[in-house]
């Protein structure tokens, strides 16, 4: 994946901590993707993405997370940043019957690219959609 300059495009943060959060960061992705020019059908989307992620951090992590997004010409852009470990995305989904494992199989699915980036202390899922 080509480097993602956030400095030189407008982004918006939201930080989430506890899951009665995650409404709110739904509603804030939905109206920033839809200002930036997203569809509704693919702004639906991206909130399912980000709400599998971001609960996926509540689950698994310490301390919650937040939320980049940001448009580039033709694309919009989200980070879900988290102290979590790296995410091992390339999986199938999970079997019908089993009771756990398909957030990270649905965002795959439904984003156009989804990239992790780690440093120190930090995991960055970053999702793409082509608007």
């Amino acid at each position: 994946m080509a480097e993602q300059s956030v400095a030189t495009h407008a982004a918006d943060t939201m930080a989430y901590q506890v899951a009665t959060d995650i409404r709110a960061l739904r509603a804030f992705v939905s109206a920033g993707a839809l200002a930036r020019g997203l569809s509704a059908e693919r702004v639906e989307l991206l909130t399912l993405a980000v709400s599998e992620l971001a609960t996926n951090t509540l689950q698994h992590t310490t301390g919650g997370g937040w939320v980049r997004l940001w448009a580039e010409p033709g694309q919009l852009f989200c980070d879900v940043v988290d102290q979590g470990p790296t995410r091992a995305f390339g999986r199938s989904m999970p079997a019908a019957d089993s009771v756990r494992g398909r957030g990270l199989a649905i965002v795959e699915q439904i984003c156009d690219e989804v990239a992790v980036l780690t440093s120190p202390g930090e995991t960055v899922v970053r999702i793409r959609l082509s608007l």
